[in-house]
C-alpha cells in the first residue's frame, strides 16, 4: 500500500516538474524573464529531480524487502513441513513396532495425526501473512512438544510391557515347577499311600490245614484219605504289624483242587486283590488284635474231595496274606 501511495507521488511530481519546464519556456519565449529568474527554476528543478532520485532508492529498497520476505516465507514454510514430515515419521514408528496402546494413548496418537494434518493444510495454501506463519510456527512448536513427550511415554509403555513380560515369563516358570513339583509329591504321596497300604495289610505268619470227617455223632475226625473227607480246617496266625488296623478284616478263601480248578460254590462272588479281579471259594471276617492270637476258618466242601494236593490261598485288605496247601490219598 505505501509503494503504490509512493509511486503515485513519484508520477504526480514528475507531471508538476514537466509543465513546471514548459511553462518555463514558454515565458522565456514571450516574456525574455531575466537570468535571476531562471536561476531559481534550475534550483527548484535540482531539488525536485533529488527528490525523484530519492523515491526510485525508496521503491527499489522496498520491492528488495518485499522480495526478501516472500524467499523468507518460502524457506519457513519448507522448514514447518519437513519437521512436519519427522514430527509424522516419529508417531508411524510407534504402529511399526506393534506396541498395544492404551484407550488413552491411542487417542492421543490420533489427536496428533490430526493436528498434523489441519497444519499441513494450513501450510499448503498460497501465500501467508507474516501472522500466520508465526501463528503456524508456534503450532508446530507445541506439537514438537507434544509428539516428544507422546514418544517417552511409549517408551515408558515399552519397558513397563517388558518388565511385565518378564514377571509374566518368571511366573511361568515358577508355576511349571511348582506344578512339577506338585506332580512329584503327589506321585511320591501316591506310591507311599501305596506302600502304607500295602505294609498295613495283614499277613499270614503260619498257616497249615488239616482234613476232616464226620461221624453220625458229629464228632470231627483228622483224615488223611479223600474219600472220608468232608471238611476243612484253616490253622493260622498273623504277623505282628503295628500299621494294620486293629479290628475287623474280610478274609477271601480261595481254594485250588489237584486239577487247578478254583472250587466255587452258590453263593460265592468276586474281590478285589493284587489289582486283579477274583472269584473266591469262602469269605469270612477276623478281629485282627496284633497279639499274635490263633485263627481257625471251617469249610465244607460242597463237593467230594479228590485224591492229591488242593492249594489254599487267604486274602485281606486287597493283598495276599500267604498261602499253603495239604494233600489227600
Amino acid at each position: 500500500m505505501i509503494v503504490t501511495n509512493l509511486l503515485a507521488d513519484r508520477h504526480s511530481t514528475q507531471l508538476k516538474f514537466n509543465k513546471i519546464i514548459m511553462d518555463n519556456q514558454t515565458g522565456e519565449n514571450k516574456t525574455g524573464q531575466a537570468p535571476k529568474k531562471n536561476s531559481n527554476v534550475i534550483y527548484f528543478l535540482i531539488v525536485v529531480v533529488l527528490a525523484l532520485l530519492a523515491t526510485d532508492v525508496y521503491l527499489y529498497l522496498q520491492k528488495n524487502k518485499a522480495d526478501t520476505r516472500i524467499v523468507y516465507q518460502s524457506d519457513e514454510k519448507t522448514k514447518l513441513q519437513t519437521e512436519l514430515d519427522s514430527l509424522e515419521a516419529q508417531i508411524e514408528q510407534v504402529n511399526i513396532g506393534k506396541t498395544k496402546l492404551s484407550a488413552e494413548m491411542q487417542a492421543k496418537n490420533d489427536s496428533l495425526k490430526s493436528k498434523i494434518k489441519v497444519l499441513r493444510a494450513e501450510l499448503a495454501k498460497g501465500k501467508m501473512t507474516v501472522a500466520e506463519l508465526a501463528r503456524a510456527q508456534e503450532d508446530v512448536k507445541q506439537l514438537r512438544y507434544f509428539v516428544t513427550k507422546y514418544n517417552a511415554d511409549i517408551d515408558e509403555l515399552k519397558k513397563q510391557n517388558l518388565s511385565l513380560a518378564a514377571e509374566r515369563d518368571t511366573l511361568k516358570t515358577n508355576l511349571t515347577a511348582v506344578s512339577q513339583k506338585a506332580t512329584t509329591l503327589e506321585k511320591q504321596n501316591q506310591d507311599l499311600g501305596e506302600k502304607v497300604k500295602v505294609g498295613s495289610a495283614i499277613k499270614l505268619a503260619m498257616a497249615d490245614v488239616v482234613a476232616y470227617k464226620i461221624k453220625g455223632s458229629g464228632k470231627e475226625v483228622d483224615v488223611k484219605r479223600a474219600g472220608p473227607a468232608k471238611k476243612i480246617k484253616i490253622n493260622f496266625t498273623i504277623a505282628s504289624n503295628a500299621i494294620a488296623d486293629k479290628g475287623m478284616h474280610d478274609i477271601y478263601v480261595r481254594i485250588m483242587d489237584p486239577a487247578g480248578t478254583l472250587v466255587t460254590s452258590p453263593d460265592a462272588a468276586n474281590f478285589k486283590a493284587d489289582g486283579e479281579d477274583l472269584e473266591y471259594t469262602y469269605k469270612t471276617s477276623i478281629e485282627f488284635k496284633d497279639d499274635g492270637s490263633g485263627y481257625t476258618i471251617d469249610w465244607v466242601n460242597p463237593a467230594a474231595f479228590q485224591k492229591g494236593t488242593y492249594t489254599v490261598i487267604l486274602y485281606a485288605d486287597g493283598f495276599t496274606m500267604g498261602k499253603t496247601s495239604f494233600t489227600l490219598k
